[in-house]
């Protein structure tokens, strides 16, 4: 076993031979938007994230679904579709499923890739100079939740969907291709330190784990993180999703903010995110060539902060 428990990672990597190991995640949930065929690509998405996260590629996949007995079938089609639409853009093989019924309908993957046992990137190794690019937008939980209340704007409704079907999987690409040709994939690939994706427990709650992880601390610049349409909006509304109070209440001791930061940046980031961006920590003097292949490769990256000496608090944010 090269990952397990220990650290709260992404996903478990388990080493078969010298040059291949095993990468294994699960992941599914209730329908977070009204369309079954988006929600089983954003459940697919979801899931494939966390293989992305280890620096791995998605082999296969097993469905989970739960789905009520008196439910229209066409809508559990609809689901399977979406998600198999997903795992066929990964290249990832569906190879089985298990389904039972239940009073609310859930839906996801137990998915497996594969990943050089030189080249696992665990959210273990950041290092005191690096800085953190991101991939994606905050803001996915608080506008489903303005979804679930029947109040999105649908132009909101657009970006949260867009975000959360999207991939990671060329991010992934970039990283593990190096700098000298992203399409070309190498061993050696860029020098990144430490991987994570920002999923349930929002930027903070997983930045705080690659903190604890690597025993460093990390710095964050709120201003030049992005930000969904609307997301500031659902929260000065009120439309706040438990999960990120649940956050904020268990990690929120070890932050401090600048007194120029607004309390509703504050909010977004505990923000519990679905399907959410990758979170790099990379050697300094590489940070912009892998910003710059990361736009090549559409993926709109920025950096958002850097790797500080660990102190307390461990996550300052300015």
């Amino acid at each position: 076993m090269l990952v397990g428990f220990d650290h709260a990672d992404d996903a478990g990597v388990y080493q078969l031979t010298p040059e291949t190991a095993l990468v294994q995640t699960v992941d599914f949930f209730t329908p977070i938007v009204d369309d079954p065929y988006t929600f089983g690509q954003i459940a697919a998405t979801n899931a494939l994230s966390d293989v992305y996260a280890m620096g791995g590629k998605p082999l296969t996949a097993l469905a989970m679904v739960c789905f009520p007995d008196k439910a229209d079938i066409e809508i559990l089609e609809r689901i399977l579709a979406g998600g198999l639409s997903k795992m066929i853009e990964a290249g990832c093989t569906v190879i089985g499923g298990h389904s039972i019924r239940d009073e609310e309908t859930k839906f996801g993957y137990a998915v497996t890739g594969i990943v050089n046992p030189k080249r696992v990137l665990a959210n273990q190794g950041a290092q005191v100079g690096d800085k953190l690019l991101f991939t994606k937008s905050l803001g996915t939980g608080v506008i489903s939740t303005a979804i679930k209340k029947g109040v999105a704007k649908q132009g909101w409704i657009d970006a949260a969907t867009k975000s959360m079907t999207t991939l990671n999987k060329a991010a992934a690409e970039v990283i593990a291709a190096g700098p000298n040709d992203h399409r070309r994939s190498t061993i050696d690939g860029f020098p990144v330190h430490a991987l994570t994706d920002v999923t349930g427990f929002g930027l903070i709650g997983h930045a705080r784990e690659m903190a604890l992880a690597s025993n460093v601390g990390l710095a964050f610049d709120s201003s030049k993180i992005s930000i969904l349409e609307g997301a500031l909006d659902c929260i000065r509304a009120g439309y706040i999703p438990g999960g990120l109070k649940a956050n904020r209440d268990f990690a929120e001791c070890m932050v401090a903010y600048a007194d120029s930061v607004p309390e509703e940046i504050r909010t977004l980031l505990f923000d519990p995110q679905t399907a959410g961006g990758l979170l790099i920590s990379v050697a300094a003097s590489d940070a912009a060539a892998l910003t710059l292949a990361l736009h090549q490769a559409g993926v709109p990256a920025v950096e958002i902060g850097e790797v500080t000496p660990a102190s307390k608090p461990l996550i300052t944010v300015r």
